[in-house]
C-alpha cells in the first residue's frame, strides 16, 4: 500500500543531504565546539557557517542568531526572557487567541508572575486586526507576540503591518514573531518587518528534530532561562548540538535554493485540493478569507477565481477541513488504514483533551470543531497524493456518516 504523508505541519521528512552532513558530524567531525584543539575548532567553524546561513536568509547579523532545542524553546526564551529582562519598562504583554501552546503557555506563566496579558481576537478566517493590536498598546506594554502562520488553519497574520507601526509609534515595545510554520514557505525579513525576535524550528523545514533558531535583535535585552558554561553569550548556554545545527542549516539552504518555485507548486496543490474538497457534501474549509464551501459562491462561473484568491491569502501548505457528521479521530484512523497520514488539529496538543483554541477563536460551530482534519503538504507531496486522498474521502465519508448516524 502506497503511503501518502499529509502531516508536514507536524514534522517533515529530512532531506537526504541533511542526513548525510549530520552523519559526518556524528562520526567524523564530532569535537566539542568549546574545545581548544583542532577538532573543537572544526566543530566551532561548522556552527559559524550555520549561523551565516540563517543570517543571510533573514538579512540580519550573524551575532543576532542563536541556536536552541526547537520552536518551543525559542518561543519560551523570547517571551519569558524579554518580559523579565524589561520588567521595569512595563508588565503588559499582548498576543492572539490562536497562538501555539509554546506561546500561550509562557503567557499564562507571565500572568502568574503578575503580568497583564491581552489576548487579541481574530476574525472568522483566523486573521487578527493590526489596528486592534496597536490600540491595545499602553504605556505599560513591554512585549507583543504573534505567529506568522497559524499551524492549524494556515491563516497569515499582519506581521509586517504591526511591526512597522510599532517601530514608528512605540519603539520600546518588543515584537516577537513565531515563524515556525512560516519560515521556509514565505519570505520573512525581520529588520524590514520591524521584528525584534523570531522563532524557527528545524523539523518543519526538512531538518532534524530537537534544534531551532531564535533571532534576537542586538538592541533587544533578554534574560536567559538556562545557566551554564557561557556558550552563545550566556543567552542560551550549553554545548551546542553541532549535528543538529549543521543539518538544520543544510535543510534551510536546500529549501531556499528554489523557494519561489516550490511555493508556487504548493499553492497550486492547495488550490486543487480545496476545489475538490468543496465539491464534497457537508464539508467546510477553514481559514480561507471569504470562502468556506461551494455554497458561499453565488456565481459558479467564478468559483475557481474566488478559491484561488482565497488560497493565495493563506499559507501554501496547510488545509483545514471540517467534515460534518464524522468525528475527526474516526476519519483520521480510517484514512490511516488506507495509508494516508493526516492530523486532527495540532500534533503538539494530540495528547491533551482540550478543545482547539484556534477553531474556537474563529467561531466554528461545535459540530464542525469536532470533525476537523488538518492536511499539510511539502515539497514531497504530489498531485496524485491529493487526488488519491480525495478519492479515499469520497469512499469513506458516506459510510462513516451512516455509522455515526446510528
Amino acid at each position: 500500500m502506497r503511503e501518502i504523508y499529509l502531516d508536514n505541519s507536524a514534522t517533515t521528512r529530512c532531506f537526504d543531504n541533511v542526513a548525510e552532513v549530520m552523519s559526518k558530524c556524528l562520526t567524523e567531525d564530532y569535537g566539542n565546539p568549546s574545545s581548544a584543539h583542532h577538532m573543537g575548532l572544526v566543530a566551532e567553524n561548522k556552527i559559524k557557517e550555520a549561523r551565516e546561513v540563517f543570517a543571510k536568509i533573514l538579512r540580519v547579523k550573524e551575532s543576532e542568531i542563536y541556536f536552541t532545542s526547537g520552536g518551543t524553546e525559542s518561543d519560551n526564551l523570547a517571551i519569558l526572557g524579554a518580559a523579565r529582562a524589561n520588567k521595569r519598562n512595563g508588565m503588559h504583554v499582548i498576543t492572539t487567541k490562536i497562538e501555539h501552546p509554546a506561546v500561550l503557555n509562557p503567557m499564562a506563566e507571565l500572568e502568574k508572575e503578575g503580568y497583564e496579558v491581552t489576548y487579541w481576537p481574530v476574525d472568522e478566517s483566523g486573521i487578527a486586526c493590526a489596528d486592534e493590536a496597536i490600540q491595545a498598546v499602553s504605556e505599560d506594554t513591554v512585549l507583543i507576540s504573534i505567529m506568522h502562520t497559524n499551524n492549524e488553519i494556515g491563516s497569515l497574520q499582519p506581521v509586517a503591518q504591526v511591526g512597522q507601526v510599532l517601530k514608528r509609534k512605540f519603539p520600546k515595545v518588543i515584537f516577537h514573531v513565531d515563524a515556525v510554520q512560516g519560515f521556509g514557505k514565505l519570505p520573512i525579513y525581520p529588520k524590514e518587518m520591524g521584528i525584534d525576535m523570531l522563532s524557527i524550528s528545524s523539523h518543519k523545514i526538512h531538518g532534524p528534530k530537537g534544534v531551532g533558531v531564535l533571532y534576537i535583535s542586538e538592541k533587544t535585552r533578554i534574560a536567559p532561562l538556562i545557566f551554564g558554561g557561557g556558550q552563545q553569550k550566556d543567552i542560551r548556554p550549553g554545548t551546542e548540538n553541532v549535528p543538529g545545527i549543521v543539518g538544520m542549516a543544510e535543510a534551510a539552504k536546500t529549501l531556499f535554493a528554489d523557494l519561489e518555485h516550490d511555493r508556487e507548486v504548493l499553492y497550486r496543490l492547495k488550490e486543487s485540493f480545496v476545489k475538490q474538497l468543496s465539491e464534497l457534501e457537508d464539508v467546510r474549509i477553514n481559514g480561507l478569507p471569504g470562502f468556506s464551501s461551494a455554497s458561499d459562491i453565488k456565481d459558479k462561473s467564478k468559483k475557481d477565481e474566488i478559491i484561488e484568491k482565497a488560497v493565495r491569502a493563506t499559507a501554501p501548505h496547510v488545509i483545514s477541513a471540517s467534515f460534518k457528521g464524522v468525528r475527526s479521530e474516526v476519519l483520521l484512523h480510517a484514512l490511516e488504514e488506507k495509508g494516508i497520514y493526516v492530523s486532527a488539529g495540532s500534533a503538539c496538543s494530540t495528547h491533551k483533551k482540550t478543545e482547539s483554541a484556534t477553531l474556537s477563536a474563529i467561531g466554528l460551530k461545535s459540530e464542525y470543531r469536532d470533525s476537523t482534519i488538518r492536511f499539510s503538504t511539502s515539497v514531497y507531496t504530489s498531485k496524485e497524493d491529493i487526488e488519491d486522498t480525495v478519492a479515499a474521502l469520497k469512499e469513506l465519508l458516506p459510510e462513516l456518516r451512516k455509522y455515526s448516524a446510528h
